[in-house]
């Protein structure tokens, strides 16, 4: 299955639920909203920064990981953004067809 890096920023309500609700409750509200989806928590974390949480996850596929970003981003508590992660060999694979192809740069 894909790999997904999850990254979310709460907003200041989101906060509240955070701080009423604990950290571990909501960690488990993702995870169970991943498995509701077909996929797999492998691991999050608070973080500070831009960020308050990050994570990775297995999706069946992007479908599945949209709908999880759309589900918890259409709260308005929590911002989230779903990157898709790439493995080395798709990136052989795409670099492989790129040396087939030629491109004209802009004004060049």
């Amino acid at each position: 299955m894909p790999h997904y890096l999850i990254q979310g920023s709460y907003s200041a309500e989101g906060c509240e639920g955070l701080i009423a609700e604990g950290a571990t409750a909501r960690l488990e509200e993702a995870s169970s909203l991943i498995t509701a989806l077909g996929g797999t928590m492998e691991s999050m974390y608070y973080v500070w920064g831009t960020d308050d949480v990050v994570g990775i996850c297995e999706m069946p596929d992007d479908a599945a990981a949209a709908a999880a970003s759309l589900a918890v981003s259409s709260s308005g508590k929590v911002g989230v953004r779903i990157t898709p992660l790439i493995p080395a060999g798709d990136i052989d694979v795409a670099a492989s067809k790129a040396r087939e192809v030629t491109y004209r740069a802009p004004g060049t």
